[in-house]
């Protein structure tokens, strides 16, 4: 019996030993069932641009400031001189821009500060200084601020220096509209770029030209000098196409055929260029001088006399004008110069319901192919054409 106690107690102490192994304490469950500690929150990251010690940073690129997993606070821009330079916040307080373009050659310091969201606070600066140009240009754009043009005009650029990187250039100017409107640039020289649409702007179009170009490198080191901007409105479409078989021409005001009058264009050995030509200019009391396209004024063919009415269809001199010495050729002969020839008072009806920018059409003169270079010509060159870019 005694032998019986003792096996049963070692067999107990063995089976206590083993549930020992396995069993876990009220803390140690407590331990257990807590959740992870929650991740730190991450500190700010500031992106200051241009970036500290850069040179010869372009005065009209924009310098900016980005924070990531935070807010900025404050921002400065300032000259080694003292001046500061104003910027703007967006409304989640992340980004910074400089709202004020840069001087050439000068030092600038950029401090930006900021609060992470782990609360930490940080200051990152930059100090760079801006180019010196080897030359500045500046670019005239062909169009007066304000004005109601035609469905045909052109936004031409031209440039006081030959431009080299014609890309930095077309994405310094801008041509915007509203409604949107596809169009594209043609370089026609290293110093005369032109933006028009694929098809002509639709009438009521509004339309916004900015030559961002200041403080831009334009290649060599050939910097932009000045912006400049201007808006023009899109009017009425008028078409008007003088056909030299005819001796007529006929005016269409947004598809309707308005009038038809009796003309006189250029004579056999004076024939008028036929194709596309877009209205320049509208004048009165312009005087007409042939020493303009080479033919001195005293020569047999040679001419110089003021006229009522005026409007400029090229650079070579071809208008359509008030011509009361040629009446009674208007509608029968051709005996012009080259320029279309209107009685007085079709010429002034002519001048009240046109504008800068509408089409006119020459077709049947005898004439060669007008040029897309003479004026406002550019629609003579399909779009297939225009889109290759011009000159190189």
């Amino acid at each position: 019996m005694p032998n019986t106690r003792r096996v049963f107690a070692a067999v107990m102490g063995v089976c206590l030993l083993a549930a020992g192994c396995t069993t876990t304490t009220h803390a140690e469950e407590s331990r257990s069932a807590s959740p992870a500690s929650s991740p730190r929150p991450p500190s700010l990251e500031l992106e200051l641009t241009p970036e500290s010690k850069a040179e010869d940073v372009e005065p009209g690129k924009p310098i900016t400031v980005d924070a990531e997993h935070g807010e900025l606070t404050k921002v400065t821009l300032i000259g080694a001189d003292g001046t500061v330079v104003k910027g703007s916040l967006n409304g989640d307080k992340t980004a910074w821009r400089a709202g004020e373009k840069l001087g050439f050659g000068k030092e600038y310091t950029l401090t930006a500060r900021g609060i992470g969201e782990d609360g930490e606070r940080e200051v990152e600066r930059s100090t760079f200084t801006t180019a010196v140009p080897a030359q500045t240009v500046s670019v005239t754009p062909a169009i007066v601020d304000g004005a109601t043009v035609g469905v045909g005009m052109p936004v031409s650029f031209r440039f006081s220096a030959p431009i080299s990187d014609k890309d930095a250039a077309e994405r310094a100017l801008r041509v915007t509209s509203e409604p949107r409107t596809k169009g594209g640039f043609y370089w026609f020289s290293d110093e005369w770029v032109v933006w028009r649409p694929k098809e002509h702007w639709q009438p009521g179009t509004e339309v916004s030209v900015d030559a961002d170009i200041y403080g831009r490198n334009l290649g060599d080191d050939v910097y932009g000098a000045q912006d400049v901007s201007a808006d023009m409105t899109i009017g009425k479409r008028v078409v008007a196409v003088a056909n030299g078989k005819t001796h007529h021409m006929s005016v269409w005001i947004d598809g309707k055929k308005v009038k038809r009058m009796p003309i006189s264009m250029g004579k056999p050995t004076h024939p008028t260029p036929h194709g596309t030509y877009t209205v320049m200019s509208e004048h009165y009391d312009y005087t007409m001088d042939s020493s303009t396209y080479g033919v001195p004024v005293d020569a047999d063919e040679g001419y110089e006399i003021t006229v009522s009415h005026a409007t400029r269809l090229s650079y070579s001199g071809i208008f359509y004008h008030s011509a009361p010495w040629s009446v009674g050729d208007q509608g029968y002969r051709n005996v012009s110069h080259g320029c279309i020839n209107l009685s007085t008072a079709n010429a002034e009806w002519m001048m009240n319901h046109s504008k800068p920018g509408d089409l006119f059409r020459v077709v049947k003169s005898g004439g060669q192919r007008l040029e897309p270079t003479d004026g406002f010509s550019v629609w003579q060159l399909p779009w297939r054409e225009w889109r290759t870019g011009g000159v190189d």
